[in-house]
């Protein structure tokens, strides 16, 4: 891990030129794990239902300002009356104080498991930026000092019904839209219809997980179910 910030990314540089303001979704990375401002960043989001919290109980969002912005988005919060509950706001100091700990865990079991899941037949790619084989890799290692849990899996071409039976077949694995707490999810995906700038055609059935904080050798042995599962289905 070695990214430690450096100077404004090229999107970011080009927006300024032409007088833009950059907004970023920087829940993956958070701000542990990739300096948005610093990068040149002007508004930085954050869902902080998700690893802020950590122990999926919580609702909130965070959003962290510049110089050139930070009046701004004082004003409109003000003006529009955003708050965030007393309960609400406990919860989340509770999650800040071990969240270093926690993304050190959610780094290192994401990647064992990634990189598991690269060695298996079944699976044509694993998306996953701190793998070495990724290609944007470089990019990551430059820009980031760490990854959390979540990543996605293609698998090779098959029958939905052997997917569908991989992911019935999971024990520990749950199946939720969102991310960031303790526990691991799986859910398969398609976003062909939400693409506009590029074109989505994995080849395969597409599944994303997040790693949570259980043992990885509990995590792989019930991913090994599933795969069994998977064959069954397929035969």
């Amino acid at each position: 891990m070695s990214g430690t910030g450096g100077p404004s990314c090229a999107i970011a540089t080009v927006a300024h030129q032409n007088n833009a303001l950059v907004l970023m979704d920087n829940t993956w990375a958070g701000p542990l794990y990739f300096r948005a401002l610093e990068r040149g960043v002007d508004l930085s989001i954050v869902s902080g239902t998700k690893y802020f919290g950590g122990h999926s109980d919580l609702m909130l969002g965070a959003v962290s300002a510049n110089a050139a912005t930070a009046k701004a988005l004082k004003d409109y919060t003000g003006a529009a009356g955003l708050c965030v509950g007393p309960d609400d706001m406990n919860l989340g100091l509770r999650g800040l104080r071990t969240m270093g700990v926690r993304l050190a865990r959610h780094h290192a079991a994401g990647l064992q498991v990634a990189r598991w899941l690269a060695a298996r037949p079944e699976v044509a790619r694993v998306l996953h930026p701190a793998l070495e084989t990724d290609p944007g890799h470089a990019i990551w290692q430059r820009d980031f000092t760490g990854a959390c849990g979540l990543f996605a899996i293609v698998l090779k071409p098959m029958p939905q019904a052997a997917a569908n039976a991989f992911l019935n077949a999971l024990t520990l694995f749950g199946i939720g839209a969102s991310w960031g707490g303790y526990e691991s999810l799986a859910v398969p995906f398609d976003v062909t219809a939400a693409r506009t700038a590029t074109r989505w055609a994995p080849g395969g059935p597409a599944i994303r997980f997040h790693i949570g904080l259980e043992d990885v050798s509990d995590l792989i042995a019930d991913l090994e179910r599933g795969f069994a599962a998977m064959a069954a289905a397929g035969k």
